[in-house]
């Protein structure tokens, strides 16, 4: 997903933050391009689709199969948000988030540790792990809430830089699913880049707002992490600001767009 406009720029390296506008005409073009299939994980159905075919081998079967792979569900707005931040990241900061975590959800709509997004960024030549944390809000204050708690994006972005556990696990959550996939090579590139040393990251945080643009969601934020950032780490903050009001409006016009056979 591209973006219009930056609305500002704080920090310098290795800790930054921009605001970044997102307009009608491009959200739109977002939401009926690559946001869908990323919604509703048309690569994981695919997956699923070659891994079973032949198993359903009656038209009642066949009925079964299709209801088992579809996702009748309503996917939440702030779902939307995540797939709009990675949009974002993959077309902008060579980034690629090949095991999306709703693909490990026991039941819909549940809420996973570690990040939200995992995968690679490459850069000069180089490959390394990505960690990202998203939340959306239309909250109408700087920073929205969803900044603050033991959940907020503060705290998650703090430990992804100050605890190695936490990254260490998101390595080794990658590492089996980089089995046999077709990103294999790339996680053994990451991870040789971290085993040398293990601060040697990227880490994002996002968030995607649907308020006036304002530097204060993520001042802050820019200063307090880059006081204790280890080298070679580098922390990205990006704020996405949609036209206003349109949050409460993601779910249903992905849905809209997929009911009409849009992305199929």
């Amino acid at each position: 997903m591209r973006t219009d406009t930056t609305h500002y720029s704080l920090g310098a390296l290795p800790v930054t933050g921009v605001g970044l506008g997102v307009s009608s005409e491009v959200l739109e073009e977002a939401l009926t391009g690559p946001i869908p299939a990323l919604v509703f994980d048309d690569a994981g159905t695919e997956r699923m689709t070659v891994l079973l075919d032949g198993v359903a081998d009656t038209a009642f079967a066949r009925e079964n199969l299709v209801s088992l792979l579809a996702d009748a569900g309503e996917p939440e707005d702030w779902r939307v948000g995540e797939a709009l931040a990675e949009s974002y990241l993959t077309d902008n900061r060579g980034c690629f988030f090949p095991w999306p975590d709703g693909r490990d959800e026991r039941k819909r709509g549940s809420s996973l540790p570690g990040a939200d997004l995992v995968g690679f960024q490459s850069d000069g030549g180089r490959e390394r792990f990505a960690f990202g944390e998203v939340k959306t809000s239309g909250e109408n204050r700087y920073p929205p809430g969803s900044m603050y708690g033991r959940h907020g994006l503060k705290q998650q972005t703090e430990d992804l830089r100050d605890r190695l556990d936490i990254r260490d696990g998101l390595v080794r959550y990658l590492g089996h699913r980089a089995i046999n996939a077709p990103w294999t090579a790339r996680y053994r590139a990451a991870c040789s880049v971290y085993l040398q040393d293990t601060c040697d990251v990227r880490i994002f945080g996002l968030l995607v707002r649907d308020v006036q643009p304002h530097a204060d969601d993520l001042r802050a934020r820019v200063s307090s992490l880059a006081a204790a950032c280890p080298a070679p780490m580098v922390i990205e903050l990006n704020a996405l600001y949609l036209p206003a009001g349109t949050i409460s409006t993601l779910s249903e016009r992905v849905v809209a767009y997929r009911q009409r056979g849009g992305g199929q």
